[in-house]
């Protein structure tokens, strides 16, 4: 788009700007990925002014930059840059994108899992974009919208919320034609106030649908279940519920953790072993395969395709063999209750049988509200049923919480006040085989102490000298 047309689309005023130079890359809020033909946006966020950027955004090969005051480059100058990015998104679908689907997915859990199997999928039947990593909000998905263009068959977005109407608010940029919802757990329940208002924000996705779209709903959830009644659209439900329209019978799980099932349409069956890790990817990959018989591919192009997906989203049950035989699961990226208790278990299937230790660093659970202490009490006994060989919790009083309970069922539990210290108590104690699961909420960081695992231990390399 020229910067003329750019300009109209969202309600703004060029600024020492050529109306005829064109954008021709995606928008970027981060000035180092800057690339020539690209749209900076300058935000300004809690650490920086992105306006301080847009110099080193022109210099990197940025157009212009949108902008919510002048500044010495080449600009468009609007009201709010947020608000002027939703209407950039709201008219390339409208505009540019006549001919893209769009499918939208969310939940408490899995969506970015989903997302990711989704967009392994669907390029069996045409060019398809995908949300990169996690760019689920009033940010990321315009942002998304832009890596798309006229030839782009599917667009695939994850949607998520922090209370009720923000996911209306994406549909509004973005209206789907299909709608996939995993679950509705407790990540967040804190800022909602209960499941049942998760269940209602999360619902906006399915409302969202016309008449003659697609709603892709988990059949085992009750409350993903009874959205049905939000739309006219067609319901497809998934899940290992007997009545589910697509659905796994044999769900098995080897010893990295990666299951295998038998998967079960109206059209046929055929076997599916995917390369994720932990028994909740099942359920992602059936609504993925729900997604792609609505494409159009038969039930063995499907489980070819789910069979061959590979994780592409960081700290996710992200697998890594050390050269000393001792395995290191990252899915630090996020925790709640339930996918704490998923990870455990697939932590647990990765160890049983094979005398190796199954060694769990936990820490905080964010954003339950009144429920911390209970939900961090059941993560913690939960630990201590499936027998784990050790259990440490790192960082204040709720990772304590789990570690306490643990203690109180009998569990090998030790409670460490951070990551360095927990960092010197693995690398004293690991030894070959061992398979050790790293996991918290975001704001903890725990990946840190995942990565360093994976590095060299400057100590021991020292005495070795």
């Amino acid at each position: 788009m020229t910067l003329l047309a750019l300009a109209d689309a969202v309600g703004g005023r060029l600024s020492a700007a050529d109306p005829q130079a064109t954008v021709t890359a995606p928008v970027v809020f981060d000035s180092r990925e800057a690339q020539p033909g690209s749209l900076f946006a300058a935000l300004a966020g809690q650490q920086a002014d992105g306006h301080g950027y847009a110099k080193a955004a022109v210099a990197n090969g940025a157009v212009a930059a949108l902008v919510s005051r002048p500044v010495d480059v080449p600009a468009i100058v609007v009201p709010d840059v947020l608000a002027a990015l939703a209407r950039l998104g709201m008219h390339l679908v409208h505009h540019a994108l006549t001919d893209t689907r769009i499918v939208a997915i969310t939940g408490s859990a899995g969506k970015t899992s989903t997302k990711d199997l989704i967009a392994q999928v669907l390029p069996a039947v045409g060019p398809t974009v995908a949300t990169p990593g996690s760019f689920n909000n009033e940010l990321g998905l315009p942002v998304t919208i832009t890596l798309a263009d006229a030839s782009t068959r599917f667009l695939v977005l994850e949607m998520g919320a922090r209370g009720v109407g923000h996911i209306e608010q994406l549909t509004r940029i973005a209206p789907p034609q299909v709608s996939v919802v995993t679950n509705v757990g407790t990540a967040h329940v804190g800022e909602f106030g209960g499941r049942d208002a998760i269940a209602q924000a999360k619902g906006e996705i399915v409302e969202a649908l016309p008449a003659g779209g697609l709603a892709v709903l988990n059949a085992d959830e009750p409350l993903v279940r009874a959205m049905a009644r939000r739309t006219l659209a067609r319901v497809v439900t998934y899940g290992l519920d007997a009545q589910a329209t697509i659905r796994a019978t044999e769900v098995s799980l080897n010893s990295q953790g990666q299951a295998a099932y038998t998967l079960r349409t109206p059209e046929g069956s055929a076997q599916v072993t995917l390369q994720y890790v932990g028994r909740p990817q099942v359920y992602n990959s059936l609504a993925a395969a729900a997604v792609g018989r609505e494409a159009g591919l038969r039930i063995e192009e499907i489980a070819s395709l789910l069979s061959r997906a590979t994780p592409r989203s960081r700290w996710r049950m992200e697998t890594t063999r050390r050269g000393d035989g001792v395995t290191v699961v990252n899915d630090a990226y996020n925790a709640n209750p339930d996918s704490m208790r998923s990870s455990l278990d697939a932590l647990a299937a990765m160890t049983r049988g094979q005398n190796q230790r199954a060694i769990a660093v936990l820490g905080p659970m964010a954003e339950l509200g009144d429920d911390a202490r209970q939900a961090h009490k059941e993560v913690g006994r939960h630990a201590a049923g499936l027998g784990l060989d050790q259990l440490i919790t790192v960082g204040g009083d709720e990772a304590g919480w789990m570690q306490t309970a643990a203690r109180a069922q009998g569990a090998p539990a030790v409670h460490l006040p951070d990551q360095d210290s927990a960092l010197h108590l693995l690398r004293s104690t690991l030894r070959r085989g061992d398979v050790v699961l790293v996991k918290a909420s975001r704001g903890v960081q725990l990946q840190q102490l995942a990565q360093a695992l994976l590095e060299p231990d400057p100590e021991a390399a020292g005495s070795a000298g």
